[in-house]
């Protein structure tokens, strides 16, 4: 495959992989859309409210392990200078996730997916956000407030660490989309 059609075709399949939604599948064995319940959104925080602990945390496992695969997949398929591909391939599962086009583009914030490409492309920065998400749930007890939060510190992390132009760029759009 030439030098575009791959990449391409990895950041598609990444996107599609993305949109399989955990909270959606994981429903339809349940014979529910959590999307008609709670605040509707098909994320793990309106899983865990409305269908309780065991569900939401099979809903995060699903979320975080395609986000780890698309990073994956992104990893073993760039050229040696191409290393840009796994943060592109883990923000277009992120996207999917958002937006996935097997249930409607109704879909969840993303932090789980983000969560799973963070841990396999800077795993370092997954403590320092799980603390200042912490933190911030057990001061304010909003969940929302505290996904914002976390998302706004990896990109200031990036930029305190001088991070490459590629992590620095992952960062920043993980956070706008968060925002």
């Amino acid at each position: 495959m030439n030098s575009f059609v791959m990449p391409a075709v990895l950041v598609l399949f990444a996107y599609l992989l993305g949109s399989l939604s955990g909270s959606l599948l994981l429903g339809r064995l349940r014979g529910v859309d959590i999307r008609t319940q709670g605040s509707g959104n098909a994320g793990g925080t309106n899983a865990f409210r409305t269908q309780g602990a065991k569900f939401a945390l099979g809903v995060v496992a699903v979320d975080i392990g395609k986000g780890a695969l698309a990073a994956w997949l992104g990893l073993r398929f760039a050229q040696a200078d191409a290393a840009w591909l796994a943060y592109v391939a883990a923000f277009a599962a992120v996207i999917g996730h958002v937006w996935p086009v097997w249930h409607g583009f109704r879909g969840g914030k993303g932090a789980a997916t983000a969560v799973g490409g963070v841990l396999l492309l800077w795993p370092a920065a997954a403590p320092i956000l799980l603390a200042v998400w912490l933190l911030s749930l057990i001061l304010t007890g909003y969940v929302g407030l505290s996904t914002v939060l976390a998302g706004l510190s990896i990109a200031v992390l990036a930029w305190l660490t001088h991070a490459d132009a590629s992590r620095l760029a992952f960062s920043i759009a993980i956070a706008a989309l968060l925002l």
